[in-house]
């Protein structure tokens, strides 16, 4: 889809469809009123018969309105005018997204961006509101036989400024959510696609294709005979119960300068998971095709790095495997030894992401780098403490930390930190190997995390848990992309600050 940015008079816009939005109880926006004004009161006599009160998420759809070049004027809800927060906002703009791709306005000026939002300048509701539209628009039916094709969809919307000297910043705002949900949408995708498509293989050749695509992307695949020779024996313990080959990716977004050490992103790549000998229970073990969402938000996030050309450089790991039951598959209480040297007795099969996470974060030792963050759907506790609605952080760095989550907060892709106390370091222990994989029940997260610590020493780090929030049960079932936008922030601020030096 096409997004844009303009300035000027709703009443004068030619358009298949105008934008504006009303308040509750009844009350014009500053948009609807100079329509109103330019129409002799046309939209102020409908809300005093009571068509539309301006509830949240409330529409209507007025055509050939009096006075007004535009082919249709649609009203949309924003609630109380001063509620309207980041959450209202987004289902402002969701409604209104669904709204015009349902009724045929195939391109649309809106004026919705001109809202007041609480703490939020014109930036931040410019690119909102291209990336809410995307999400709202997102369907993954490219492996139905039937499509159930929209007659008449969506394909440009034009957002509006209510100064000519904020186009420029309108420009960038669309640009980033632009690039941004190309990296969203590369997420979904990847997550949605079964376990009998999304193999390790298959997300090796899907990197490949970045290389092809992007100048500034290098990817490497290193096969399971080079992962033996570097003594990844956790990674390779998890695959051991698959026909499927472990992959070990490496994906380099090249755009800084040479000697500029690099940010590294480590993804889980669980492409499926049924918990190997540890079996999970049947129920909803088909979302287990999600477990490789942090891979796929690796993948994301190096897409929207590369649309915006920053100037850095990035480097993401993603290591690959499928989690199953076999003859061959480790066994609850074997030992392994860990690329770091560290051996690790596995007491629970179904803890595995722990085991290829830390061999990938062993390896980002050879990059010398700035950062490292690692992404992973690992805990259901990390479910029960935060729900949908948040990611779980942990890390050993604090700034680093702090910077993750005015990321989140400034990406309306939340996230919340969690304690790396060292009390938390004496649940693992083993009578038989440096570590176990496992901890108990309690603090299920944050021992998770502690775990993965033991082979951060040599850098900053920290720690996603995005088991929450990568994708969606139920009716609305299906990957979110999360976190993407996050993750892009982080890169985005990271940027701005070097910059300043």
């Amino acid at each position: 889809m096409e997004f844009s940015v303009k300035s000027g008079n709703p009443e004068k816009q030619r358009s298949a469809c105008v934008v504006v939005g009303i308040f509750e109880p009844r009350r014009l926006s500053a948009a609807a009123d100079k329509i109103d004004s330019a129409t002799n009161g046309y939209l102020s006599s409908l809300l005093r018969r009571g068509d539309l009160e301006g509830k949240l998420g409330q529409t209507l759809l007025l055509h050939n309105v009096p006075e007004t070049l535009a082919e249709r004027i649609l009203l949309v809800g924003c609630g109380r005018e001063r509620e309207i927060g980041d959450s209202q906002y987004r289902k402002i703009i969701a409604s209104t997204a669904t709204t015009l791709n349902e009724t045929g306005s195939m391109e649309a000026t809106c004026y919705l961006t001109e809202l007041s939002v609480k703490g939020r300048n014109t930036h931040w509701k410019l690119r909102q509101a291209v990336e809410i539209s995307h999400d709202t628009l997102y369907r993954f039916d490219s492996l139905k036989s039937k499509k159930e094709d929209t007659r008449r969809p969506l394909r440009k919307l034009i957002f509006t400024v209510p100064r000519r000297s904020d186009l420029s910043i309108g420009e960038q705002a669309i640009r980033e959510g632009a690039a941004i949900s190309k990296g969203v949408t590369l997420a979904k995708d990847l997550g949605n696609l079964p376990g009998n498509i999304c193999t390790p293989n298959y997300l090796a050749k899907q990197a490949k294709t970045l290389d092809r695509d992007y100048k500034s992307i290098k990817v490497t695949v290193h096969e399971k005979t080079a992962m033996e020779k570097m003594g990844m024996g956790a990674l390779l313990a998890v695959a051991k119960g698959s026909r499927e080959a472990p992959k070990f990716i490496i994906i380099e977004y090249n755009h800084g300068k040479k000697k500029q050490k690099p940010i590294c992103f480590v993804g889980k790549g669980i492409t499926f998971d049924s918990g190997g000998i540890s079996l999970k229970p049947s129920p909803a073990m088909d979302e287990m095709k999600y477990d490789m969402c942090g891979a796929a938000s690796v993948f994301g996030a190096l897409v929207a790095c590369a649309e915006l050309e920053l100037a850095m450089n990035v480097i993401g790991i993603v290591p690959c495997a499928e989690n199953k039951p076999d003859g061959n598959a480790t066994n609850p209480g074997d030992i392994v030894t860990s690329m770091s040297g560290q051996t690790i007795e596995i007491l629970n099969t179904d803890a595995e992401g722990r085991l290829v996470l830390c061999d990938a974060l062993t390896y980002c030792e050879k990059f010398n780098p700035e950062k490292v963050i690692d992404i992973a759907t690992l805990t259901g506790a990390c479910v029960i403490a935060l729900g949908n609605h948040a990611t779980g952080v942990m890390g050993n760095h604090n700034p680093l930390i702090h910077d993750i989550l005015n990321a989140g907060k400034s990406s309306a892709d939340r996230a919340w930190g969690l304690p790396l106390w060292e009390e938390y370091q004496d649940q693992l222990k083993s009578n038989f190997a440096d570590i176990p994989n496992i901890a108990g029940r309690e603090a299920g997260t944050i021992t998770a995390a502690c775990f993965l610590s033991r082979f951060t020493k040599k850098y900053h780090w920290a720690h996603l848990d995005i088991a929450g929030t990568a994708w969606k049960s139920g009716t609305e079932k299906g990957a979110t992309g999360r976190p993407v936008p996050l993750l892009t922030q982080y890169l985005i601020d990271y940027v701005t600050e070097l910059a300043k030096k």
